[in-house]
């Protein structure tokens, strides 16, 4: 299978909304700059998406924390059909941060981790801080950072104080880049709450009413600290050529008549800064110099009247001197596949490579929404064809029955993403209805008859679901888990329509034995001495946190110690439904 080229430079797509506890709009295309048949119409290659202030209530947050919340379930329906998969997500109280990429970039992005900083009551509370995405894209590491600073005219200084702090506390493992300004190129955005000194409400009104926005430049706190605080040396922003996006009445797009009479005030910002050369070196091994990024356009978005503050979208292209776009594994599959036979997938590995034992392929429907939204998947445990060539081979009954267009993906457990891709193909299996009938009909079959209704129908497989590590961290103080937590499936889950991330297909409830030392091995009946079962790791839907006020990332992950106790057979499972338990607030794979 060839893959798809990045023909021109990557464009990325960053959005930033204090959506203030209110739910979801029905439609953010035109926030997105989806559809809209215009230049910039489906031209983004990734998108980031900062929210802030979203519901936290004790009891939102439980239920979002056994389920996808609904601003994030939003923003992946609304992306799905554009081909863009969610990378990572992290979350902090009321700041999330959405990272997409379009499904045929995936192999070229890497190294995904995550980190978050609570700065509200010294660094015991979420609601104020930062939260942020790192990653190797084409071979260049680059940051995105969410943040929610302090508020009011006079918490100036308290805005820099944090944000110096979360600069200082987020550190990512790995020699490419370790803290948030060591990247390549970093995206810093969010509620970051600088407000226009000086002038009165009345002259800021007069001067946006009369599109005079220059003459509020010289007064809002965030250009004069550009010249005055060393921490935002190299930072820069596009012009505001767009009215003050806070405060307004919900509903509206009149500014505060309240009591308060709030100024209005740019609040809602993003800003970016590009790492002076130094002879670093890339991921890939190749001198990082000669980076680029061009601000294509710069704007807030008044159609979206759902909170007190308007949403601020941002596109960027970016050039750079090389584009490492060789995928560290290569699938190859057939054009179609009519017969279980079949789903035969092979591949092909780079040298550089450091494959691991919980790597998998996943099976995925054309529109799917993140690594963990796959219809089948099968342990990467390979065949040699040859010394360079490996295969592996999809079980009968986990495949998808009907006919439909897939795409097959390679998901690296170390690098936290899908590392190799193929182009859609087609599946077109008899539905189990239809081979019961024929079955039923036929009655006693010679033998020179084909069989395969039968194999179809015969269970075989009774993998695991893949496993999945925790590599976020939080420099704050951490909060209670609650462990234990059982649940019973929805109505919905039961129907096959939950959005969870797990998928929702047959469950699998024998799991073949792991060594300690992380090797495997089949045909072992029982488990002597030496071996034990994989212990579970932490999970949560595979999208969003656990049950503690600091979120954790799907991509990120604490390593498992040997004395920690084992799974139960059933927490081993790919789906939610059944009696499926919560280990430490994690369903699915």
């Amino acid at each position: 299978m060839r893959f798809p080229k990045l023909e021109h430079p990557p464009r990325i797509t960053v959005v930033t909304w204090n959506v203030g506890t209110a739910m979801p709009p029905d439609d953010v295309t035109s926030l997105l700059h989806l559809g809209s048949g215009g230049d910039d119409s489906d031209r983004a290659d990734m998108i980031a998406i900062g929210l802030q202030e979203v519901n936290s209530m004790i009891n939102k947050r439980l239920k979002d924390a056994l389920f996808t919340d609904q601003w994030s379930e939003l923003f992946m329906d609304a992306l799905a059909p554009f081909n863009f998969v969610l990378v990572s997500t992290v979350r902090m109280q009321g700041v999330i941060l959405l990272l997409f990429a379009k499904y045929y970039h995936l192999p070229f992005l890497r190294d995904v981790q995550t980190d978050c900083t609570r700065t509200g009551l010294g660094g015991y509370w979420g609601n104020k801080g930062g939260v942020s995405v790192r990653l190797a894209a084409f071979g260049h590491m680059l940051c995105f950072l969410n943040c929610h600073l302090p508020a009011h005219m006079d918490k100036a200084e308290q805005r820099k104080d944090n944000f110096q702090t979360i600069l200082n506390l987020q550190q990512f493992q790995g020699p490419g880049a370790q803290g948030i300004l060591d990247h390549d190129i970093v995206f810093w955005f969010g509620d970051l709450n600088f407000r226009i000194e000086s002038y009165d409400l009345h002259f800021v009104k007069f001067a946006i009413d009369n599109d005079q926005f220059h003459q509020l430049w010289e007064k809002d706190q965030l250009n004069m600290a550009k010249n005055t605080w060393p921490i935002l040396k190299g930072f820069q922003e596009g012009p505001l050529n767009f009215a003050p996006t806070f405060k307004f009445d919900v509903g509206t797009n009149k500014y505060d008549t309240s009591a308060k009479k709030r100024k209005p005030a740019w609040t809602d910002r993003i800003l970016w800064k590009v790492k002076a050369p130094g002879g670093s070196c890339s991921p890939s091994g190749q001198e990082s110099h000669w980076l680029q990024v061009i601000q294509h356009s710069y704007r807030s978005h008044m159609e979206y009247t759902v909170s007190d503050h308007k949403p601020v979208a941002a596109q960027f292209i970016l050039h750079f001197a090389f584009r490492d776009d060789v995928p560290l594994v290569r699938l190859e599959v057939a054009d179609e596949w009519v017969r279980p036979e079949q789903a035969v997938v092979r591949y092909r590995m780079e040298m550089m490579f450091a494959r691991s034992s919980w790597d998998w392929i996943g099976l995925y429907r054309v529109g799917f929404r993140h690594c963990k939204d796959y219809v089948a998947y099968v342990w990467a445990k390979h065949e040699d064809v040859d010394r360079s060539i490996y295969q592996v081979t999809f079980s009968e009954e986990s495949l998808p029955k009907g006919h439909g267009d897939f795409i097959l993906g390679y998901y690296s457990h170390n690098h936290s993403i899908l590392i190799g891709v193929t182009e859609p193909f087609q599946i077109s299996l008899p539905t189990s209805e239809l081979a019961s009938s024929s079955t039923d009909s036929s009655g006693a079959s010679s033998e020179d008859e084909d069989d395969s209704t039968l194999e179809l129908l015969a269970p075989k497989s009774r993998s695991p679901s893949p496993g999945k590590s925790k590599r976020h961290r939080s420099r704050s103080p951490g909060l209670a888990r609650f462990p234990g937590l059982a649940l019973r499936p929805t109505s919905c889950e039961r129907r096959g329509t939950s959005r969870s991330p797990s998928p929702q297909s047959h469950r699998l409830a024998h799991v073949a034995p792991c060594r300690c030392d992380g090797s495997s091995s089949e045909g072992n009946s029982g488990l002597p001495g030496s071996w034990a079962f994989q212990p579970p790791v932490p999970q949560n839907l595979g999208l969003l946190p656990a049950l503690r006020l600091e979120t954790v990332d799907p991509g990120g992950g604490n390593s498992w110690r040997p004395d920690q106790e084992g799974p139960t057979m059933d927490s081993l499972s790919p789906s939610p439904q059944g009696q499926q338990k919560l280990e430490e607030g994690g369903l699915g794979p």
